[in-house]
């Protein structure tokens, strides 16, 4: 029995000490909350790796998936556990996910995805620098104008200036950057905008009452964690009052939103996934950088179009 025992505690030991023996990577994959449109980065971050000769299938990767569905003492404890896994890299989804991962590692390398830029997230040093073990693809606000002055372009006014309503996750710097950014842009282009703000998914459905009570014509869905998480609330109370939504991401078109232009949420994880295996590939992080997100597009919901009796111009894709 002792024997047994004491055989016991060194297999256990060993395998605590040396958790990558068979020379095989480890990714661990942090997702923030569960969402559809979100899921799509992590599909196209794993495809890349795949396509690169890293497969959990194939025995040449091996992958621990977390999701804190939306609690953040649960990430916390997510990118601790994967800190003592010793994993090889780090995946996080969205910027929650990569806010946390940056307050606690600075040796593993994080590659992140629908995430904005560091400077957007507050994440840069003193020196305007961001972190060293930061890569991955993120984005600037620049796309949200594009985005935003679809409505104009798409919604013909009944009586006067057009009213937009929105809401925004007060807590998270990037959605009060862009508010910011879209109120100047509502103010040149003679646009109301109705901006509300919310503190979580919980607040979403009373505060969107609220919106429409104040008689807008269109909603826009603007990039935010909070909007991300409870979009199905949303379009569903936009289409009992009969108002269209305009996003910035076009994931949400798929969801029931009238259009976008927006990164294709895939293809950023793919991007991602990209430069998580040039990683992997070579074990070193020389001329790695973060990246801006490269494919743009601009799509609609063609039953939603129908719907609102709206026509799209000719340079909108459908989705498909």
């Amino acid at each position: 029995m002792r024997k047994w025992l004491l055989f016991f505690c060194i297999a256990l030991f060993a395998g605590c000490t040396d958790k990558h023996s068979d020379g095989v990577p480890v990714v661990g994959f942090a997702d923030a909350f569960q969402d559809n449109t979100i899921e799509q980065a992590k599909t196209g971050f794993m495809d890349a790796l795949s396509k690169n000769g890293f497969d959990e299938k194939k025995g040449t990767l091996k992958v621990i998936y977390r999701n804190a569905q939306g609690n953040i003492p649960t990430l916390t404890q997510i990118i601790k556990y994967f800190i003592s896994q010793q994993v090889t890299l780090i995946a996080t989804n969205p910027s929650l996910s990569t806010i946390t991962a940056v307050q606690n590692t600075k040796s593993i390398p994080i590659f992140m995805m629908v995430s904005p830029s560091p400077a957007l997230m507050k994440i840069n040093n003193s020196s305007g620098q961001p972190p060293a073990n930061l890569f991955g693809v993120g984005e600037k606000l620049d796309y949200i104008d594009t985005s935003f002055l679809l409505i104009p372009k798409v919604v013909n006014p009944k009586k006067g200036p057009l009213t937009v309503g929105m809401i925004f996750n007060q807590s998270e710097p990037q959605s009060v950057e862009s508010i910011e950014r879209i109120r100047k842009l509502a103010a040149d282009n003679k646009l109301t905008l109705i901006a509300q703000p919310v503190n979580s998914t919980a607040d979403v459905q009373l505060v969107t009452a609220s919106l429409l009570s104040k008689n807008i014509d269109v909603f826009f869905a603007n990039p935010d964690n909070v909007v991300f998480g409870s979009f199905e609330t949303i379009i569903q109370s936009c289409n009992q009052k009969n108002i269209p939504v305009f996003t910035s991401e076009a994931g949400l078109v798929e969801r029931g939103a009238l259009a976008a232009y927006g990164a294709d949420i895939y293809k950023w994880g793919y991007q991602a996934g990209e430069s998580a295996a040039e990683y992997l590939k070579t074990k070193n992080t020389s001329g790695l950088h973060w990246e801006m997100v490269k494919d743009r597009k601009k799509v609609f919901n063609p039953a939603t179009a129908k719907k609102f009796g709206i026509s799209i111009p000719s340079d909108f894709q459908p989705i498909q």
